[in-house]
């Protein structure tokens, strides 16, 4: 059932059950305001919901840098000492680490190929949570367990149309 069938029903049976003019005249006037209203309800959801999506990439991503700086600093200066949670060596998972939380969340920032750039920052965050933080509290992974949670998310929903993908 669509809105114009709802509307006329309702006007319809308002016919019929209301006697006065002065009653029928302020619901009639009710019921075309409802009518300008309901598309601008749509249209600002629509809006809400793709401002709720700029959010969802930018602000997780933007304090994710602030985990990959250090990180990446660390690499440029040749101190290639890393934890080597997934047994390849340390420089290689330093430089697996960048990519996840430095290089991927600026791609995520933007929004480009924003579904794919998320993948290997969600890797980084369940290799954090499981593995390096494996036999923590949880109090210790709970901000691992959040990130990929988020990251996840954006590789189910996409980035929006705020975004260079515009999806």
């Amino acid at each position: 059932m669509n809105l114009f069938t709802i509307v006329n029903e309702f006007k319809t049976h308002l016919l019929f059950s209301i006697k006065s003019t002065a009653a029928l005249e302020v619901s009639a006037k009710l019921l075309l305001l409802l009518i300008k209203i309901i598309p601008n309800i749509t249209m600002q959801k629509k809006l809400f919901n793709e401002i709720g999506l700029a959010l969802l990439r930018i602000v997780p991503s933007v304090i994710m840098i602030t985990h990959g700086i250090p990180k990446f600093q660390k690499l440029i200066s040749g101190n290639l000492e890393f934890a080597d949670p997934i047994g390849i060596g340390a420089a290689p998972s330093l430089f697996l680490a960048v990519i996840g939380e430095l290089v991927c969340p600026i791609l995520i920032i933007i929004g480009f190929k924003t579904r794919w750039a998320a993948l290997p920052t969600a890797i980084t965050m369940g290799v954090a949570a499981f593995i390096s933080h494996g036999s923590d509290p949880i109090a210790k992974k709970e901000l691992a367990l959040l990130y990929l949670t988020f990251f996840v998310v954006i590789m189910f929903v996409g980035p929006g149309k705020y975004s260079i993908d515009k999806k």
